[in-house]
């Protein structure tokens, strides 16, 4: 269980970090300038993937990490 554990946590590391930056301008929102950070923006090709990727490696996190206490 616990190499299971390792093993998905250091993918989940890994997907994270290939991850683009949501939030393009983050010096213009610390000076107040013109930032569309919540403009509605639809993740298209790889960052799809990796958001979804990114999803499902947490959940499987989350559930081991609640097997494995209850074991």
């Amino acid at each position: 269980m616990e190499v299971l554990l390792l093993v998905v946590s250091i993918l989940l590391i890994i997907i994270v970090l290939l991850q683009s930056g949501k939030a393009d301008g983050g010096p213009q929102i610390i000076s107040g300038g013109q930032s569309e950070l919540f403009a509605n923006r639809k993740e298209r090709g790889s960052e799809l993937v990796l958001t979804r990727i990114t999803a499902a490696l947490a959940a499987a996190f989350f559930i081991i990490c609640l097997v494995a206490m209850f074991m």
